[in-house]
């Protein structure tokens, strides 16, 4: 084994008491390294060590400096752990959530990816056999002939990736077994008619070469039952393939080609569940106070806002004020719409649709000099995805005898030249025929084009959250052994990224309406107003980073061992963004698109290409960053007795910056937000007792975190801000085996986030900030929110005066009381109130509300308590060989916060997961059956939310467990 500097870790190990679909490594190196350390046996109690590389040589996994925990083959079927949502069930101070667009987030001791964006980096690593992978879609693949995870906690930048804050997740895949042929299958059948099937095949080519083959299939139905078509979603549809040939020339040499490929078709929902406490006014669309079953209020979204008569009206001096679809101070789509109680039942008029595709090609080398190693990991990866959503999870109300599309039909026949065109597109049978509206359409132009995704009674609303990708990694490390007290470790990375066609659309009749109305009053034909949806377009992001690490060991004396580590890390990225439809901008007239000089000149543009520059349409924007950084660690251990170690270690993570989307300058924000990092300090302590039958590792660890990146949403868009905090938590991990045939494995964890310094940001929820003399405006152009704040000098009363007076000018009402909330609220214009503020009246126009401070509140996704408990005992059914081995689970997460504003209707509620199985073991394992249960107590607990913008209604789309699944499988191996 190689001299190391050995410090004692966090570990889970169990004795196998299912066949596991990775092949026995023992006596043989693992993955990582050429270098080859014995499998520790089990000790009496039946406690086994595992082999990890968590520091890129092969070491027991309670010899390794970090963190960790190591679930191998077995302990993956017992624990039921089949996906990224089970994972972290087990595991102390992580938490996993799926997240808005078609991303997931881990979270580890409190740090988790807060970031939205495409230049976001991940704050945990995750890994495929020590390949970084940016963009993977891993976390929608069922795990298979693996042959184990580690998962480490803490900073890893000094061996690991491009560094990561958090921790990794690093997924070890089986190799061949050049030993002899193998092969294994099995066949699962469960609830929501699921069919899970898994194969594997082992096949030696002479002594030197080896072929595994794997590969698994899920097809169920789905998870939700839509009451609108009586049918279900959120199904799979799925398959996953992994090829990998082994070559050993020689003893010290090893090279693995390893290929991979996933694919997904089917309809998959991003959104389990839409809250809302339905705001009856509009101003905000749904309430501050508490989450609840109910329907946003319509009125508050961009559709409803800009198709109304008021808005029309404003921007046309009142031509086109008969058109509106509707008032904002009417009855608003979602009127008596009903959002069923039940957790598992939606209302909606759009099916999801869901397609993920990815691959994956690794090369990994090894050779043994001897004196020292040498590790090569070299990758490339593709993947796209394109899923689509119902937006709001409801069905609007229909336009059935609508007086705006009346009054469309009525022009059109009067006027054919300027308004035929336009109700041809939108309502070709008339005004009571059905509506018609656009595709998400790349080229811009939609319905008044052609592109059309149907005619439909009402609205569908719908979003689009689609890209592509391709990664390229290249690493190398050598790896000394020497006999005396000195070691080293010396390698470098390469990695590089790109994303094509990042989009997030959101569709809706009313932006078609608004858009084309628009364009053919101004043009007096059939041209239209930019495009006729919300598009959020990355063009083109690059990343390109490299990192030069290294670390030495050193045996200072027998017992007392020193590791030190530095880094080099340089990131280089480059994006090509821009956000089309209705762009804001400040000025005399508020609708008038960025980089458009008039209404006049941005509309009065018939030949509409969307991949060109072209007025009306917000140019690509460009911008390139680069960050560059020294991180390191230090750890010190001391062996008091061979079972009993102590270890103190100072670790520094980071995490670069990234750029904000393009935004109209009546939203200013910083162009870029800056690197995070994070000093991390903590000691722990090993400790096996009775002779092999209690294994109990503690830790403690204390984050000084810099320059944190939080996610706010901005003109319906994801822009980020840094703030500090600090981060402080214990681990506890333990296994008890009094007999080889019974095992219990323990953890908890208790963990304290809070943000350090005063950081002052609007809460979107309340732009009032809890002030009772303020006035909220819902802005009637753009659907944003502002307020109105008395100045010194200034009063409630001077405030709702001075919004009543201007409204009552531009024919809009005088505000009034928002449930909810202490302040007012009114429909008016937010640029033009602060000009008015600005001749001298004693109030402020607050762009995006009235700020407050966050100091002290604790970080999103950070439950305070988890821990977990599970059991499992051997049968042995007499001469047989047969053995029966039930097993139970449980897991329970504590309370945590959707959001850093932290107010009651943020909270996450704790919850507890149950599961259990019994499995029955032939003779010599070479066949077995298995009936089992996860989620024993069908819980649907929220595991993440995300709240919308100001501009969609401020309604809150959760994300929860995975529902509970029952079910047998019979499975061999040979």
């Amino acid at each position: 084994m190689s001299k190391l500097g050995l410090v004692g870790v966090s570990t889970f190990a169990l004795l196998a008491a299912a066949p596991a679909w990775a092949q026995d490594t023992s006596g043989e190196a693992p993955s990582g390294t050429a270098q080859s350390v014995d499998q520790a046996a089990p000790e009496q109690g039946g406690i086994a060590d595992i082999i990890v590389t968590a520091q890129r040589q092969s070491q027991r996994l309670q010899d390794v400096p970090i963190a960790v925990t190591a679930f191998t083959a077995e302990a993956l079927e017992e624990q039921q752990i089949e996906n990224a949502s089970d994972l972290q069930i087990t595991l102390p101070n992580v938490t996993f959530t799926k997240t808005n667009f078609t991303s997931s987030s881990f979270t580890i001791r409190g740090i988790g990816d807060l970031c939205v964006g495409v230049t976001c980096d991940s704050a945990t690593g995750i890994h495929i056999n020590d390949m970084p992978l940016q963009n993977t879609r891993l976390f929608e693949a069922e795990y298979f002939d693996l042959e184990r995870i580690e998962v480490l906690r803490g900073p890893q930048g000094t061996l690991f990736g491009r560094n990561a804050t958090s921790g990794v997740v690093n997924f070890i895949t089986a190799r061949p077994d050049l030993s002899g042929f193998g092969a294994a299958g099995e066949f699962e059948y469960g609830n929501y008619d699921s069919i899970k099937g898994k194969a594997m095949i082992n096949l030696p080519i002479g002594e030197t070469l080896g072929i595994r083959l794997a590969g698994t299939y899920v097809n169920r139905d789905g998870y939700t039952y839509n009451q609108f078509d009586d049918t279900r979603i959120d199904d799979r549809d799925l398959f996953a393939l992994r090829g990998t040939l082994r070559w050993e020339p020689g003893p010290d040499t090893t090279l693995d080609l390893i290929g991979y490929y996933f694919r997904e078709d089917d309809n998959r929902s991003r959104i389990q569940k839409q809250l809302c406490h339905r705001d009856p006014t509009g101003i905000l669309g749904c309430q501050p106070d508490r989450l609840e079953n109910e329907t946003l209020n319509g009125n508050a979204t961009l559709a409803a806002i800009q198709s109304s008569r008021e808005f029309l009206g404003i921007v046309s001096g009142g031509l086109l004020t008969g058109f509106g679809l509707g008032s904002v101070y009417g009855p608003d789509v979602f009127a008596g719409v009903v959002n069923p109680e039940d957790a598992r039942t939606v209302r909606v008029d759009y099916t999801p649709t869901y397609f993920a595709e990815e691959e994956q090609y690794t090369l990994k080398l090894m050779h043994d000099f001897g004196p020292v190693s040498l590790n090569v990991t070299g990758g490339y990866s593709r993947g796209e995805i394109a899923s689509r959503s119902d937006y709001l999870l409801a069905v609007e109300n229909p336009y059935v005898n609508n007086p705006g599309l009346f009054q469309l039909a009525g022009a059109a026949a009067l006027d054919p030249a300027t308004w035929g065109q336009l109700a041809e597109n939108l309502i070709p049978n008339g005004p009571n025929g059905g509506i018609c509206q656009s595709d998400a359409d790349p080229n811009g132009v939609g319905v008044h084009g052609g592109n059309s995704v149907g005619c439909f009674a009402s609205s569908l609303d719908f979003d689009e959250s689609s890209q592509s990708n391709k990664q390229y990694s290249a690493e190398a490390h050598i790896d000394s052994s020497f006999d005396g007290m000195f070691n080293f470790l010396l390698g470098g990375i390469y990695f590089q990224t790109e994303t094509f066609d990042n989009n997030y659309f959101v569709n809706s009749f009313g932006l078609d309406y608004a858009s084309g109305l628009l364009g053919a009053a101004n043009t007096g034909g059939a041209a239209f107003f930019a495009t006729p949806f919300y598009r959020n377009h990355t063009k083109y992001y690059r990343l390109k980073s490299f990192g030069i690490f290294g670390e030495t060991y050193f045996d200072l004396t027998d017992q007392l061992k020193l590791t030190l580590g530095l880094r080099y890390n340089d990131d280089q990225k480059f994006v090509r963004a821009r956000t089309t439809y209705l762009v804001d901008s400040a000025g005399v007239n508020p609708v008038v698109p960025y980089g458009s000089d008039s209404l006049e000149d941005a509309l009065n543009y018939p030949a509409l290409d969307f991949n060109a520059s072209v007025p009306g349409v917000q140019e690509f924007s460009e911008a390139e960053v680069s960050f560059s950084r020294l991180t390191g660690r230090a750890v010190l251990d001391y062996q008091i007795t061979p079972d009993n170690l102590i270890y103190a270690s100072y670790s520094r993570g980071y995490k670069s910056g990234g750029i904000n989307p393009p935004l109209s300058p009546v939203f200013a924000v910083e162009t870029t937000f800056l690197p995070e990092t994070v000093d991390a300090f903590e000691i722990g302590s090993k400790n096996t007792f009775g002779n092999g039958t209690f294994r109990l590792n503690l830790t403690a660890f204390y984050y000084k975190y810099q320059n944190l990146q939080l996610s706010r949403i901005v003109a319906r868009t994801s822009v980020n801000d840094n703030v500090n905090a600090d981060i402080y938590g214990v681990e506890a991990e333990a296994i008890v085996s009094p007999i080889p045939a019974f095992v219990v494995n323990m953890n908890a964890s208790y963990l304290n986030t809070k943000v350090k310094d005063d950081k002052f940001l609007s809460n979107p929820r309340d732009p009032s900030g809890g002030r009772s003399d303020v006035v909220i405006i819902k802005d009637v152009t753009n659907a944003s929110n502002c307020a109105v704040a008395p100045t010194a000098g200034g009063s409630a009363a001077i405030a709702n005066g001075f919004v009543a007076q201007f409204n009552q000018a531009v024919g809009l009402a005088a505000p009034v009381a928002v449930p909810g909330t202490s302040a007012t609220g009114a429909f008016s214009i937010c640029a033009n109130l602060a000009a008015a503020a600005a001749a001298g009246v004693p109030v402020e126009v607050l762009g995006s509300g009235v700020a407050v401070n966050i100091r002290d509140n604790h970080l999103p996704q950070a439950p305070e308590f988890k821990f977990s408990v599970g059991a499992q005992y051997t049968i042995d059914l007499g001469d047989s060989g047969m053995t029966i081995v039930p097993r139970a689970d449980l897991a329970y997460t504590g309370n945590s916060y959707g959001t850093i504003f932290n107010r009651n209707i943020d909270r996450i509620p704790g919850y507890e997961v149950v599961n259990a199985q019994i499995q029955l073991n032939g003779a010599e394992d070479r066949w077995y059956a298995r009936a089992f249960v996860q989620n024993l107590t069908e819980n649907n607990a929220i595991t993440g939310m995300y709240v919308t913008d100001q501009s969609s209604g401020l309604f809150t789309n959760v994300f929860t467990l995975e529902p509970r699944r029952y079910g047998a499988a019979i499975g061999f191996k040979f």
